[in-house]
């Protein structure tokens, strides 16, 4: 049997290090236990999405098989950014998802977010997995007659996904010059054409996935991985720019001037334009943000709400009250308004401009 390192089963998600903690015997156990989990939580049919790293198409192969072994149904969506999986949970007949994602993490990194019907598991729910896949005897998963159990269906969902980020937001008549650096990372694949629809005009670095990474790391949230962002902005006079994590769920924003604009820093513009429609809207933001963002968001009309950090725990807090609009210091951004509440990091670029 496989032995599993318990330590992958994490607060957000599933996550460690290919060929050390995530083998291919280790991903079918866990993609079982996840099945099993999903199963009798009442869902049956799962979409699956993977990023650009060399491990996730086969993990993406064991997933899907481990799923059937469990009794699921897949949705295969492809090589995808975790936002274009999270759009297919609100906007599909599925009733959750797995992402097989590595994030901002190095190559030799991968892991799994998993959502139950639209909402990202976390916590208890993460670790009641990682029991099922850590038990001794292997419990008998909800369904064990193999592949035939479950079928498989591949959708195409960019390009709707494309079409219904483009019609949420119109911009003013003012040309807009944007470099757009997605780190090698998933966000090239669509926040380029988006916003070319969008008619900015764009100057893209790094925007081809490549899972080594080769020209900097893609955690937008560290000063030294901005550096040929704030150049090119510099150099092409450009309006802005914009830098996306590895797989395009988190954001950071830089000025005409090439001025970094920190995650509390970009939580003020965004939550003035949103209060503007939404008074007494509550905004949540995470306790490593500014006193100053909280002051702001009242004395815009809003209602702020300091809340604890993480995606998850944010998406659903925002469930829970309401809430209009979330973010955190790392570049996560949640829109409610003209959204789904969920972190886009394309949506919240093209909110930007």
């Amino acid at each position: 049997m496989a032995t599993i390192d318990a330590n992958i089963f994490r607060e957000y998600d599933i996550r460690g290090i290919v060929g050390r903690q995530l083998t291919d015997e280790t991903v079918a156990v866990i993609g079982k236990a996840i099945g099993t989990y999903l199963r009798q939580h009442g869902a049956k049919r799962i979409a699956i999405g993977f990023d650009a790293r060399d491990s996730s198409p086969g993990f993406c192969k064991i997933l899907t098989e481990s799923l059937n072994a469990a009794g699921c149904d897949t949705v295969q969506i492809g090589m995808v950014p975790s936002p274009v999986l999270y759009h297919t949970l609100f906007t599909k007949d599925v009733d959750g998802g797995v992402m097989i994602t590595g994030s901002h993490n190095p190559p030799e990194h991968n892991g799994f977010k998993i959502s139950l019907g639209t909402a990202s598991l976390f916590g208890d729910q993460i670790r009641e997995i990682g029991e099922i896949a850590l038990s001794e005897s292997r419990p008998v998963w909800t369904s064990g007659g193999g592949q035939t159990d479950g079928a498989n269906e591949i959708l195409d969902v960019l390009k709707d996904y494309h079409t219904d980020l483009v019609s949420r937001v119109e911009l003013g008549p003012r040309k807009l010059k944007a470099v757009i650096d997605a780190g090698n990372g998933m966000g090239g694949i669509t926040a380029v054409p988006i916003y070319q629809a969008l008619d900015v005009d764009v100057v893209g670095l790094y925007t081809d996935p490549d899972p080594t990474f080769p020209n900097h790391h893609p955690d937008p949230s560290i000063t030294e991985n901005l550096t040929d962002l704030i150049k090119t902005v510099q150099q092409e006079n450009a309006d802005l720019g914009i830098a996306f994590d590895g797989d395009a769920d988190r954001i950071t924003v830089v000025d005409e001037t090439g001025r970094i604009i920190w995650g509390d820093e970009l939580m003020i513009l965004l939550s003035r334009d949103v209060l503007a429609t939404h008074p007494e809207g509550i905004v949540i933001a995470e306790a490593k943000c500014s006193q100053t963002l909280f002051d702001d968001i009242e004395n815009h009309g809003g209602v702020p709400l300091m809340w604890k950090a993480g995606h998850s725990i944010i998406k659903a807090k925002m469930k829970e009250t309401g809430a209009v609009l979330a973010g955190e210091m790392s570049g996560h951004i949640f829109f409610a308004d003209r959204f789904y509440g969920f972190d886009d990091a394309a949506y919240a670029g093209s909110r930007v401009m």
